[in-house]
């Protein structure tokens, strides 16, 4: 009789295939929509899942208990993110990068990373209390790299790809790729000093003067220098025969595509076994691998590798949420909670900007003061910090003194990293995390509720223009100037009438529905016609607050269509190179009318000055104003009409 096998096997990757497939049926939503990072989901889910929450992972049960065994697990799984990562970066950077920005990496991985020690180093010792500042040194060492997994997800993306210029997110890559590696010296260095002088040595001998010589040999001659020269050489070596294999037609395309990813495994198996610094040799090969830059821009287009460096991704924070030690945080031994706090604050907003915003006119990448807040700002601390936490908790086990057990200032150590690096991972991943969202909803909320109150404004008094802001672009509103167009012409067809003598007898109540008809009609053509096209035939006579011109010989009380061989405007180039207003001219043979000037409030749009040439007849007659002469078209002959628009602010021009 099958009955269900609920087992941790079971649980876990039904767990963690269901997140990544539900997660994934929304991931351009939340990623390219809502900036969120696949990390601090893939964290908080973690923490809901774990033993904390629903208790469906369990990690100390596939540790059988043993909290010794969890941190192993946990390191594995961490050497190789990070190596799949590193490689992957490498190969993302530009043919030659390394050699050719040597300059700004050497300013950022040498007093750059310095800076960021000391500076941590510094806050810790000033927030733990009762700890002495080679302990300091220790928890700054492991959180002075930039992460490279969430420096990814900054560098990638929608808003990386509108927001950060492309050297910066280059420069980005091989930083948080270098200083992976390059923190093993400012580790060990703390950490033979502990070992050989902490509590004045008990259970070692040789002192400072071993510790230094263990530096200087071990630290920078095996792992470092080591590494770099085996990274290089592997790298270069697995481009020459790829070319081979490429040329000869012996590799198929999956496993090209895959190649990189074997590559960073075996660098990890064999490093590892050297025990050298294997995810800087990482970096080092995956750089050297694309040196010609061949495969990067042979991959560019396939999504494998970012497929597999985003499996990896939600797995690792996933497992980070399981794992990390919440209870530790409020119950320990080594800070009270509300320092941790303080202390996660003072980490984030001074390990990092000081050094990065001093040395920023020196790196030719970043290029403005925002730029270097950005990449002061987001150094995020992450993979790396929890590879480089456990190395050190595995050698502080070693420490011991009586045989058999850890040496008193060893654990005090092993306590205090544990605490504070677990602490400001978790405020790295949900800071950094958040702070694209929360600031993309702080610009665009202010503006959004002005908009809507000024919105509600002017829907509720329409007769009244709202100032915009000079600021912001303007969209025309078709529907508003049709209807602004609309009460301007009723009040000056009136005005008209009035200044001619005629009354509203039966004729002209008959003739103004049809004007306004007609000129409504072609209103609203108006505002529909496609931008760039001319105006001219019958419905040439309209614009911005534009006046029907009446030919002198017509009647006055007849409609547009009824008098076919009238005037046919046309709209000219502005002849006082204004950036506002048409000069508008009648066509030749039409007969001049009087000038006039038309008296309107502000709310029935701008004033219109009609000059006509002196000769016209009845210019002078009572009740209208001579402003000026005809403009010349051709050969000097004045053909019709100037009309210029001028606005209640300005003054008629003097003739």
């Amino acid at each position: 009789m099958p009955h269900l096998q609920v087992v941790n096997f079971n649980i876990v990757i039904s767990v963690l295939g269901g997140f990544i497939t539900v997660f994934g049926l929304v991931s351009y939503l939340l990623k390219e929509k809502f900036y969120l990072s696949e990390a601090m989901i893939a964290t908080l889910f973690g923490i809901i899942f774990s033993p904390h929450a629903l208790n469906w992972v369990r990690p100390l049960e596939y540790a059988n208990g043993s909290e010794e065994d969890l941190e192993t697990i946990t390191y594995y799984f961490v050497r190789l993110v990070l190596g799949v990562q590193l490689v992957l970066a490498g190969v993302q950077l530009p043919s030659r990068y390394l050699k050719k920005e040597w300059k700004s990496l050497s300013l950022m991985l040498g007093p750059g990373m310095c800076c960021m020690w000391i500076s941590t180093a510094l806050l810790v010792w000033a927030m733990v209390p009762d700890i002495p500042f080679l302990f300091a040194l220790a928890v700054g060492s492991s959180v002075t790299p930039t992460d490279p997994v969430l420096s990814n997800g900054i560098v990638k993306g929608k808003f990386a790809d509108k927001n950060i210029p492309g050297p910066l997110q280059k420069i980005i890559i091989a930083e948080s790729g270098a200083n992976d590696g390059l923190g093993y010296p400012f580790l060990f260095l703390a950490l033979y000093l502990t070992k050989y002088t902490g509590d004045h040595g008990l259970g070692v001998a040789g002192g400072a003067g071993k510790a230094m010589a263990l530096w200087f040999y071990e630290t920078w001659a095996y792992v470092i220098l080591m590494s770099v020269a085996y990274g290089a050489l592997v790298g270069w070596l697995a481009k020459e025969l790829l070319h081979w294999a490429e040329e000869r037609k012996y590799v198929d395309r999956e496993s090209f595509l895959v190649f990189a990813i074997t590559l960073a495994l075996f660098i990890l198996g064999t490093v590892g076994m050297l025990e050298s610094d294997d995810v800087l040799a990482c970096f080092i090969a995956g750089n050297a691998f694309t040196w010609d830059d061949w495969f990067r821009v042979e991959t560019e287009d396939d999504s494998l590798q970012p497929t597999i460096d985003m499996l990896l991704n939600v797995s690792v924070f996933m497992w980070f949420g399981a794992v990390c030690p919440w209870h530790s945080f409020v119950d320990n031994n080594v800070i009270p909670i509300y320092r941790l706090i303080f202390l996660g604050i003072l980490v984030l907003l001074f390990r990092r900007l000081p050094m990065v915003l001093a040395f920023h006119k020196f790196i030719h990448q970043i290029e403005e003061v925002r730029h270097a807040a950005f990449v002061g700002f987001f150094g995020p601390i992450g993979v790396s910090a929890i590879f480089y936490l456990y190395i050190s908790r595995e050698f502080l086990r070693r420490i011991e003194f009586p045989a058999g057990q850890e040496r008193e200032d060893a654990e005090r150590l092993a306590e205090t990293m544990n605490v504070v690096i677990w602490f400001l991972v978790m405020c790295s991943i949900f800071v950094h995390g958040l702070s694209i969202p929360l600031g993309k909803l702080g610009l665009y909320l202010p503006r959004t509720i002005s908009t809507a109150i000024s919105s509600e404004r002017v829907s509720a008094t329409p007769s009244m223009q709202r100032q915009s802001d000079p600021d912001e672009p303007t969209m025309p509103d078709l529907a508003q100037r049709a209807e602004r167009d609309q009460r301007w012409l009723i009040s000056h067809l009136r005005h008209s009438s009035r200044n001619n003598g005629e009354g509203e007898d039966k004729k002209g109540a008959k003739w103004l529905p049809h004007v306004l008809g007609n000129a409504s009609r072609r209103i609203k053509n108006d505002t529909q016609r496609p931008e760039g096209m001319a105006v001219h035939g019958e419905e040439g006579t309209r614009g911005e607050g534009a006046e029907k011109v009446k030919d002198q010989g017509s009647d006055t009380s007849g409609s547009a269509s009824d008098r076919g061989g009238g005037a046919r405007l046309e709209i000219s180039g502005p002849k006082n190179a204004r950036l506002i207003g048409h000069a508008i001219t009648n066509s030749p043979g039409s007969a001049p009318d009087t000038t006039r000037q038309m008296e309107g409030g502000d709310a029935n749009g701008p004033r219109v000055i009609v000059n006509s040439p002196p000769h016209s007849p009845g210019s002078e007659s009572p009740g209208h104003h001579m402003s000026g002469a005809a403009t010349p078209v051709g050969d000097g002959v004045a053909m019709g009409w100037h009309r210029s628009i001028r606005f209640p602010d300005e003054q008629p021009q003097q003739t």
